[in-house]
């Protein structure tokens, strides 16, 4: 039996079969005739297959998948000449760009190790990540704008497994994983398409009652924490569901079970702790510690890959501010799972988190419609990054702030107040 067939192996293949039908129904909202933009890692070729199957059932035109080898990024980090670390494929980039803006739908599958670069030197993997930052720009802006229909979805890569798992063989690991994922995706459910259509309703009532309040601001207090948030002139809070400005209903993030919004880049103050590891490019950053001025981060800790978190805040003049605050209740399914997955895409949905970078300009009324000058204006954040870290707990409280100053609790000790 092959390594591939091993893995495989240790997944429900109903439910995998399930993941991707969700991914192509309710994350993308696939068109007939729309093309696919894909990529994954190789240990996620059984789910990249299944997806190009419904892709292709759903009507595709075209799916291209690309594949990243752990194994050939470390070869570059053993074996490359210096110059290698400053450089990155820009006409890769610049060619998604380009299939995004000729109607191309995107599909990201995730699962990398999450430590795969913990061992390499921090200043290469920086040049790296800032080098890729630069070359992507072109396809982030069209993702980050909601230009497009997009979705990532989530493999269990061994690699990732046993770092969860690290006290299960192998193959008992990527299922446990496995059954996390599938569980978090709503895909172990009679019926996931109706389960997720249930989900997007209730996420859409707290984005309804959020707007309605329209604060200022959002204050949060907690062990380390006391931070207040500014939020954008006319900013706009989503969840769940979105519409592209291609006019596609789309899932971006399976799973989700949070309400997001553009903070005010100038109008943050105070100092927050992070509850969970933040797992970026291939190195785990612990126990980040970080204090606002103006919006802009003045001092930055972590006790783990300090020197990376640092490097990346100096990615531009944007990486310092926030780009997206987010609520999430602690009881939300993931957190209740007790798994801490070192993955941003399920770890953010266990707990209220910020992304330092690039804003969304959904998350403006009429963002559709405003240019990057009038976004600017508002207060929405521009970057080469978008990086989500997590600072909600069971300790952390929430207040909204209104423009007379009178507060409103949001959440007390995690949850929904």
């Amino acid at each position: 039996m092959t390594i591939q067939s091993q893995i495989k192996s240790a997944v429900d293949p109903v439910k995998l079969e399930k993941l991707a039908e969700v991914a192509v129904k309710v994350g993308l909202g696939l068109k007939r005739g729309q093309d696919l933009v894909m990529t994954a890692p190789i240990a996620a070729l059984p789910l990249a297959r299944l997806i190009t199957k419904h892709a292709y059932l759903a009507g595709a035109g075209l799916v291209t998948t690309f594949y990243a080898d752990e194994d050939a990024t470390l070869a570059r980090y053993a074996h490359a000449p210096d110059e290698s670390f400053d450089r990155a494929s820009a006409w890769l980039y610049e060619g998604m760009a380009k299939a995004y803006a000729d109607g191309a739908a995107r599909l990201a599958i995730s699962g990398d190790n999450p430590m795969m670069l913990a061992a390499q030197d921090p200043a290469k993997v920086a040049r790296a990540n800032r080098a890729m930052s630069v070359a992507y720009k072109p396809a982030l802006e069209k993702i980050s704008n909601f230009d497009i229909n997009w979705n990532i979805c989530s493999y269990p890569n061994p690699t990732w497994a046993k770092l969860v798992f690290p006290n299960d063989p192998e193959d008992v690991a990527v299922t446990k994983l496995a059954e996390a994922i599938f569980a978090a995706s709503r895909v172990d459910r009679d019926d996931p398409v109706a389960a997720w259509a249930e989900h997007n309703g209730e996420l859409a009532k707290r984005s309804a009652w959020l707007n309605e309040k329209r604060f200022d601001a959002l204050h949060f207090t907690g062990p380390g924490t006391d931070l207040t948030v500014g939020l954008a002139d006319g900013h706009e809070w989503h969840g769940g569901a979105s519409t592209a400005k291609n006019g596609i209903t789309c899932n971006p993030n399976i799973p989700t079970e949070e309400v997001f919004t553009t903070p005010h880049a100038l109008k943050v103050e105070g100092h927050v702790s992070s509850t969970k590891p933040l797992s970026h490019q291939g190195t785990l950053i612990d126990n980040i510690q970080v204090r606002f001025e103006g919006g802009r981060i003045v001092e930055a800790k972590a006790s783990k890959g300090e020197e990376v978190l640092n490097k990346v805040l100096d990615t531009d003049e944007g990486a310092r501010r926030l780009g997206e605050v987010a609520l999430v209740p602690h009881s939300s399914p993931i957190s209740a799972s007790g798994v801490l997955f070192y993955n941003t895409l399920f770890d953010e949905n266990a707990s209220c988190h910020i992304a330092l970078g690039q804003c969304y300009s959904k998350c403006f009324l009429d963002g559709a419609n405003l240019s990057q000058d009038q976004i600017t204006a508002q207060g929405g954040n521009s970057s080469l990054i978008h990086i989500d870290w997590m600072i909600g707990s069971d300790k952390v409280d929430i207040d909204g702030v209104a423009a007379d100053g009178s507060r409103v609790p949001v959440m007390r000790k995690g949850e929904w107040a």
